[in-house]
């Protein structure tokens, strides 16, 4: 798993994760698949229309994000923001 106390990458994910909050309809399947990525570490499985990402604890939010021709539907995008602010609850 990466920390959250290491650089999350670039201003522009920083970006994504407030279209993200702003519009959860409105956000594209790389997007939110890399800001997975740098919260959840990699994929414990890809390649098909979901991406399951393992977390610390079981249960929900649980982070299985969707391709929707392109596009990340709405609802895992949600399970996702609430998921990160579960991580950063636990790291405070």
């Amino acid at each position: 798993m990466v920390s959250l106390l290491t650089p999350f990458c670039m201003a522009s994910d920083w970006k994504i994760l407030e279209q993200m909050r702003r519009e959860p309809a409105n956000v594209r399947f790389n997007d939110l698949f890399k800001v997975c990525e740098a919260h959840f570490g990699p994929a414990r499985q890809s390649g098909s229309s979901h991406a399951i990402f393992k977390t610390p604890w079981q249960g929900d939010p649980r982070v299985n994000i969707q391709n929707d021709r392109g596009k990340a539907k709405a609802y895992p995008v949600r399970q996702v923001l609430d998921a990160i602010d579960r991580l950063k609850e636990q790291k405070s």
